[in-house]
């Protein structure tokens, strides 16, 4: 089987004209003009093994899971297998089974010796919590965790609260990968009082010199829709709208929730889809009197 190459825009070196092709079969690359041969193999990166099945997959790898910076160790630590079999396959004696016991229990020990890695691990289970609950994706716990690793280095975490600096760096992560979360989400979820993840954040954000963007309130729309069940054409009108205000720049210094809520409900009132302020008020976790308020502007500017 013959396949373009992976580039492209890659021309012979000889006649300048015809494209590179991969023969799969015999693992030459060669032109498609003149057929001059470029390499005559192509190292095969894959495994040299096959499986059929899933489970075959699994039992014939033998690499490990990726490197994560949500691990204590990074995800670079080893164990002692919990099987009590020795390199044959043979059950172990009795008195090695009790050894590799006592083996097991000071590798599991040295794993977490030193203070730094309590520290790890208590944040990064604090962390893997709040992403449960606050739904976010992989990328932004990588980068929660990066900012909290880094906060450790510069010795912010000496004294303060370990969840609230940990909830604090994933705001900011969250800030940083414009992923619709406020603080009052990150409250409710990691059950701590408003200001103290605020003033970790502002702490993270001075001490860590973070360049935060500024939230679109556009990425809060379909958040907010989504829970209330909100149809697409009031949600594009609702997007919209803001685009307006943007362009019109009424939406400097307001709540981009507070705005993405009242321009949803202004969308609702144009397309005469029966939601109320509370509704959208509840969804948004903010006040009926922030969509009043932010309505009246966005009418103004509609119209």
């Amino acid at each position: 089987m013959v396949d373009k190459a992976k580039n492209l825009k890659a021309k012979c070196p000889r006649c300048a004209k015809g494209k590179l092709l991969t023969d799969n079969e015999s693992g030459e690359t060669f032109c498609s003009k003149c057929g001059f041969v470029l390499t005559e193999k192509v190292v095969e990166s894959g495994p040299e093994w096959r499986s059929f099945t899933q489970d075959e997959h699994g039992d014939r790898a033998r690499a490990g899971a990726p490197t994560s910076l949500t691990m204590h160790d990074m995800g670079l630590a080893t164990i002692i297998s919990p099987a009590n079999k020795d390199a044959s396959g043979r059950p172990l004696t009795s008195s090695m089974r009790s050894t590799i016991e006592r083996l097991r229990t000071w590798d599991s020990r040295s794993q977490v010796h030193e203070p730094v890695d309590r520290n790890f691990r208590q944040a990064f289970s604090e962390l893997n919590r709040l992403k449960d609950k606050l739904a976010i994706s992989d990328q932004v716990i990588e980068k929660a965790a990066y900012i909290y690793r880094k906060a450790l280095d510069k010795g912010l975490v000496r004294g303060r609260s370990i969840s609230a600096l940990m909830a604090s760096a994933l705001y900011a992560a969250c800030r940083a990968a414009e992923t619709p979360r406020n603080l009052k989400d990150v409250e409710q979820a990691a059950n701590i009082k408003r200001k103290d993840i605020a003033r970790c954040y502002r702490l993270l954000v001075k001490e860590l010199d973070l360049k935060m963007p500024v939230t679109d309130s556009v990425q809060c729309v379909a958040r907010i829709a989504s829970k209330i069940g909100i149809e697409e054409k009031t949600k594009r009108y609702a997007v919209k709208v803001l685009k307006l205000a943007q362009k019109n720049e009424v939406s400097a210094g307001k709540d981009p929730m507070g705005l993405a809520a009242a321009a949803l409900y202004l969308a609702c009132v144009k397309n005469d889809e029966d939601k109320t302020q509370r509704d959208i008020a509840e969804a948004a976790n903010v006040t009926e009197v922030t969509i009043r308020n932010r309505y009246k502007g966005l009418k103004d500017t509609v119209s």
